[in-house]
């Protein structure tokens, strides 16, 4: 079982169908939304326990729980096929920090981005601090998760994808480049950027300009500027001008 935790997570999870063995609410935690799961759960025949919120602690092993956690059946990864029919996928080379990645897919979540591919090695998976992170994003995303993310590129533009690398070495700057659509935007790691060979089966590299000192940008906040760059014009042309 999946453990959720927080009050995003577990709503949305409630919302969404997704099959839940049991959630726990601390005692004394009120308010609105600790209400509305607790009818949601109840009205799906989903058994709620009240306990101290010591146990909740102990529950959430170290994960920020706001009074309410639920167990889950486990998300399932989804197939590079699954893509087929996007309009944009969200492709990451090797993202390790689950709140980064969290972070990532409630940005891609907003920005109407629906399938977000993975590597299985050395990349985070979808943890319960992911799950936290993403605040109940990821109800609504499907994870694709690969052997080989070249491959799964090769397969993208098979498909009719155009890739487009974001890294801070890249030619033209992302508010300039002319979007094709169907799109994949590949996002490196965080430090390295995007692999060599990752880069080479890029159709284009592109960068967001920095004014100030500071040399890079978090990698959750570079991928929601392109994100909502490619959302603005919704994969049309170069800006006149």
């Amino acid at each position: 079982m999946a453990l959720l935790a927080g009050l995003h997570p577990v709503l949305e999870a409630l919302r969404a169908g997704r099959g839940i063995e049991r959630i726990h609410v601390a005692r004394g935690a009120g308010g609105p939304r600790i209400q509305e799961a607790i009818e949601l759960a109840r009205r799906s025949g989903i058994p709620v326990r009240f306990e101290e919120r010591a146990a909740l602690d102990r529950l959430a092993r170290n994960t920020a729980h706001q009074g309410v956690l639920a167990f889950a059946v486990e998300q399932r990864y989804y197939a590079i096929g699954d893509a087929a029919a996007e309009p944009i996928v969200l492709v990451l080379d090797g993202v390790e920090d689950p709140h980064n990645l969290g972070a990532i897919l409630r940005t891609a979540n907003a920005a109407g981005v629906s399938v977000v591919v993975i590597p299985e090695r050395r990349a985070a998976g979808l943890t319960p601090a992911v799950a936290k992170a993403a605040a109940g994003a990821l109800e609504h995303i499907k994870v694709v998760r690969v052997t080989n993310i070249n491959r799964a590129i090769d397969q993208l533009k098979q498909a009719g994808f155009w890739i487009y690398g974001l890294d801070e070495r890249g030619g033209e700057t992302y508010d300039q480049v002319r979007y094709q659509s169907p799109a994949a935007i590949v996002v490196g790691s965080e430090g390295k950027g995007l692999h060599q060979q990752t880069r080479k089966h890029c159709d284009a590299v592109v960068r967001i300009p920095l004014a100030g000192t500071v040399p890079s940008l978090n990698v959750s906040v570079a991928t929601g500027i392109a994100l909502f760059e490619w959302k603005r014009r919704a994969g049309g042309t170069k800006p006149a001008g």
